[in-house]
C-alpha cells in the first residue's frame, strides 16, 4: 500500500521530516482575517479580540438600536394614548354623557340603541371604504356595514355639525330611538368618538321609492295597488311622526329618494338627517330654510316657519309622482311648469288629469281611486298651509280608498262562492272603520270633517 502524510489544518511545510511541520500565522498571511478586531495566532489556528473601539461600537450599536425600538414604542403608546383623549374629548364633546344618563333613565323605552365605538365601525366598512358607499347627498354619505355579529346595516357619516346643535342632536336620537313604526327606518346606535357624530341605521335591502318609478324592473312591477299601498303606508308613518309619537317629530325632506322598500317591498321613511322634534304649537322657526327643491313649501320658503302642513306639502309631491311616474324637477317641461307640482296642478285646472297619468298604470287603475288621491293630492298642494289636511287625515284617505278596494275585491271573491246577502243598515248606526294599527270610528266621512277619534288596537 501507499500512504501520502500531510501537515494538519493551520500548519505547513514537508510532513516526512520531523518538525517539517510549521505553524501558520494567519494573522499575517490573510489580510483582515478578524475586521476591526486584534488578531491573535494561536499553534494550528488563530482567535480574534475586541479592541475597545470595537467594543465600544457594538454597544453603541445595540444602544442606538434599542434607543429606536424604544422611540418607536413610545411613539405607539403615546399615539395610542392621544387618539383615546381624543375619543374621549370628542364622546363628551358630541353629548355621550348626556347620551348615556338619558339612556340610562329611559332603560327600557329605548329600542336597542347602542354605544359603538370608532374601531367597530371602521371595521363594519373596512375603513369607510369607497366600495362601501351606498349614497351621497347634503347631510353625509351613507355606508354599508357589517357589525360583528353579522348584522347589516346603513352607516351615516354626517358632514358636519354645529356644536350649538349637538345637544338638540343627541335628543333626536333619543327621540328616534323610541319610534317602533314598521315603515320607518329603526336607528340601531350611533358613535360619538369621532369629530362627527355617526349613526347606524337599518339595512333596507331594495332601491328607494325614486328608483323603482323611474327605472321600473319586472321583479317588482310598480301596479297602482303597490302605489296605492305604498302611499298608505308612508301617510301612516309621517301621521305617528306628527301625531302617535310621545313629541311631534317634522322629517322636513320628504321625497321619493328618502322612501326606501325593504325585501318585502314594504315602504320605509328614512334620512331623519334635518328632522326637528317640535314643541305642543307644532311650529319650528328656523334661519336657514332646509328641503329639496321640487318639494319645499312654497310657504316655508317665504316664512321659513315650518309645519306639520310643510311636510303634507313635500307628501304630496310624492302623491303626485306615484299618479304621474315624472320627475320632481325636469328641464323637458315648459320653464313654468318644471316642478312637478305646478305640472300637476295646471292639468287638475284645465282638466287634463288623464293626460298626466303614468302610462304603465292607465289601463289597469281604478279611475275613480286615481281621481280621489289626485284630489287628495291638490289638498296637499294648496298654498295655503291652512287648507291643506293634516297627514292623519291624509293617511284615513288613503286607507279607506285601500280598504275600499281590499273590500270590493274580498267581496268579489265571496261572491263565486256564496249568495250574496244584503245587510240594511241605519242611518243612525256608527261605522267602525278599521285599519292595520288603529279603529276609526265615525258615522260619516269627508274629507273636511274634523279629524276622527283614533284608538290604538292591540
Amino acid at each position: 500500500y501507499k500512504y501520502q502524510c500531510r501537515c494538519r489544518s493551520g500548519y505547513e511545510g514537508n510532513p516526512y521530516l520531523p518538525g517539517g511541520c510549521q505553524d501558520i500565522d494567519e494573522c499575517r498571511t490573510i489580510y483582515g482575517v478578524c475586521g476591526k478586531n486584534k488578531c491573535v495566532n494561536v499553534a494550528g489556528s488563530f482567535r480574534c479580540e475586541k479592541t475597545w473601539p470595537a467594543i465600544l461600537g457594538g454597544t453603541l450599536s445595540s444602544g442606538l438600536f434599542l434607543i429606536a425600538v424604544g422611540t418607536w414604542w413610545v411613539c405607539k403608546v403615546n399615539k395610542k394614548q392621544k387618539a383615546a383623549k381624543q375619543k374621549r374629548k370628542f364622546f363628551k364633546r358630541n353629548g355621550g354623557l348626556l347620551l348615556e344618563q338619558q339612556m340610562f333613565s329611559l332603560h327600557g323605552n329605548v329600542n336597542k340603541t347602542k354605544l359603538l365605538s370608532s374601531n367597530d365601525l371602521e371595521k363594519a366598512t373596512d375603513r369607510f371604504n369607497a366600495s362601501r358607499i351606498l349614497g351621497q347627498g347634503g347631510q353625509g354619505t351613507v355606508y354599508k356595514g357589517m357589525l360583528e355579529d353579522g348584522m347589516i346595516v346603513a352607516v351615516k357619516k354626517s358632514k358636519a355639525l354645529k356644536e350649538e346643535n349637538l345637544e338638540e342632536f343627541i335628543n333626536e336620537i333619543i327621540l328616534l330611538s323610541q319610534i317602533n313604526h314598521r315603515n320607518v327606518v329603526g336607528i340601531l346606535g350611533c358613535c360619538l368618538e369621532t369629530e362627527v357624530p355617526i349613526l347606524v341605521y337599518e339595512f333596507i335591502p331594495n332601491r328607494s321609492l325614486f328608483d323603482h318609478i323611474q327605472n321600473p324592473s319586472e321583479d317588482f312591477p310598480m301596479t297602482w295597488k303597490v302605489r296605492l299601498c305604498i302611499a298608505c303606508e308612508v301617510a301612516d308613518a309621517l301621521s305617528y311622526l306628527h301625531s302617535a309619537a310621545s313629541v311631534p317629530i317634522y322629517h322636513r325632506d320628504v321625497k321619493s329618494t328618502n322612501i326606501l322598500l325593504d325585501e318585502k317591498h314594504r315602504a320605509k321613511v328614512s334620512d331623519f338627517g334635518i328632522s326637528r322634534s317640535v314643541a305642543i304649537d307644532d311650529t319650528h322657526l328656523t334661519t336657514v330654510v332646509q328641503g329639496t327643491v321640487g318639494y319645499v313649501d312654497p310657504e316655508y320658503l317665504q316664512s321659513s316657519h315650518f309645519t306639520g302642513k310643510s311636510d303634507v306639502y313635500s307628501f304630496g309631491v310624492v302623491l303626485i309622482e306615484l299618479l304621474t311616474g315624472g320627475k320632481p324637477v325636469s328641464i323637458l317641461r315648459p320653464q313654468e311648469v318644471r316642478m312637478l307640482g305646478a305640472y300637476f296642478l295646471e292639468a287638475m285646472r284645465n282638466d287634463r288629469l288623464h293626460e298626466i297619468i303614468d302610462a304603465r298604470i292607465k289601463e289597469e287603475c281604478d279611475q275613480e281611486e286615481v281621481l280621489a288621491v289626485a284630489k287628495l293630492a291638490r289638498r296637499c298642494l294648496s298654498l295655503n298651509s291652512e287648507h291643506r289636511p293634516t297627514m292623519r287625515d291624509v293617511f284615513i284617505e288613503l286607507d279607506r280608498l285601500q280598504s275600499k278596494k281590499q273590500g270590493a275585491q274580498n267581496q268579489a271573491e265571496n261572491c263565486e262562492e256564496h249568495t250574496h246577502i244584503q245587510i240594511a243598515i241605519p242611518e243612525s248606526m256608527s261605522l267602525s272603520y278599521y285599519s292595520p294599527y288603529t279603529v276609526v270610528e265615525n258615522s260619516s266621512f269627508s274629507p273636511d270633517s274634523k279629524p276622527f277619534m283614533i284608538h290604538k288596537t292591540l
